[in-house]
């Protein structure tokens, strides 16, 4: 029987890792779905209600811990908001209306190599051999996606008005390209400053805390778009796909990957990080219907070795 246990725990945890990568890599599609069906701010705004009123009960439940948070760890929880929620959904949402879901999807792909980059350069870690590779290997994916034609998928855009100047200097999808990188970036100060705060705090608080603070700054934005939202002209699709990328992608997705990440070693769970990209490609051509294109598989593969000599390196570290 206890051996019958360990292999139902066992299923759980790889079930609860593998779906928590999968559900995290369908927020670029989504992304671009909301990004359609309603103003930027606004979207931006739901989601993260959504995802806060969901990670509600698991904050509560670990409410102890915040009287131990002390100056600093309040001002790591602050830079989580502005930058791993406020700036990561903005960007993302506005880099979507541009780019196509597979160029989204690839660029989102660099953020393993990208938040080694950061780690090496402000916390001082060291630069090893599949550190530097992975970097490259991002970097050369992206160019031969935009070299090749492939970054605009299906259509090609005007910038819209916000980004009327920065549209005669380059396309409309490597502009998008270029917000969902910055969206990359925010992505790898979350999840630096999200490990060093979560050491001694529950990371579905600490998620918790991130989406509550950031709420004041895009409220006044959203209020300001909310007089030209037509509720009524998003249909179900738009408001299903808002849903899962609040309740989904934000919330859903912390449980799971935390849930999996406190039951194994950190070898087998760095394993897993490879679902993410490989979720966020396919379900963009599902979703979004775009047409496949062997560039497309070109700068994804070429990314995508990155991806897994990002998670060799982190199954190492965590072995050692």
């Amino acid at each position: 029987m206890p051996s019958t246990n360990r292999e139902t725990q066992r299923v759980s945890t790889i079930s609860q890792l593998a779906l928590g990568m999968i559900v995290f890599g369908s927020a670029t599609p989504v992304s671009k779905l909301v990004a359609e069906a309603m103003p930027v701010f606004v979207g931006a705004s739901l989601r993260v209600v959504l995802g806060a009123l969901v990670l509600a009960p698991f904050a509560w439940a670990a409410r102890d811990a915040v009287r131990k948070l002390d100056r600093r760890d309040w001002l790591l929880v602050g830079l989580i908001a502005l930058f791993g929620m406020f700036g990561f959904t903005v960007l993302l949402l506005l880099g979507m209306k541009l780019a196509s879901g597979v160029a989204g999807s690839i660029v989102m792909a660099t953020t393993p190599a990208v938040t080694a980059t950061a780690a090496v350069l402000i916390f001082g870690e060291q630069a090893t051999w599949r550190k530097i590779a992975a970097i490259a290997l991002a970097v050369a994916g992206v160019v031969v996606l935009h070299a090749t034609g492939g970054g605009p998928g299906s259509t090609e855009q005007s910038p819209p008005s916000w980004a009327q100047g920065l549209g005669s200097l380059v396309s409309a999808a490597i502009l998008g390209s270029m917000l969902v990188f910055a969206a990359v970036c925010c992505e790898a100060v979350y999840t630096l400053v999200g490990r060093k705060v979560s050491q001694d705090s529950d990371p579905r608080l600490v998620a918790f805390l991130g989406a509550a603070l950031s709420l004041p700054l895009f409220l006044p934005l959203a209020a300001w778009q909310w007089q030209e939202f037509d509720t009524a002209g998003v249909g179900w699709q738009g408001w299903t796909a808002l849903g899962w990328y609040g309740a989904g992608t934000l919330a859903l997705g912390t449980l799971l990957w935390y849930n999996g990440v406190s039951k194994t070693k950190g070898t087998i769970a760095a394993g897993f990080m490879g679902l993410m990209p490989v979720s966020a490609l396919v379900l963009s051509y599902v979703l979004l219907g775009e047409p496949f294109r062997l560039v497309h598989l070109a700068g994804f593969a070429i990314v995508f070795a990155g991806v897994l000599l990002m998670s060799w390196e982190h199954a190492r570290m965590a072995k050692d």
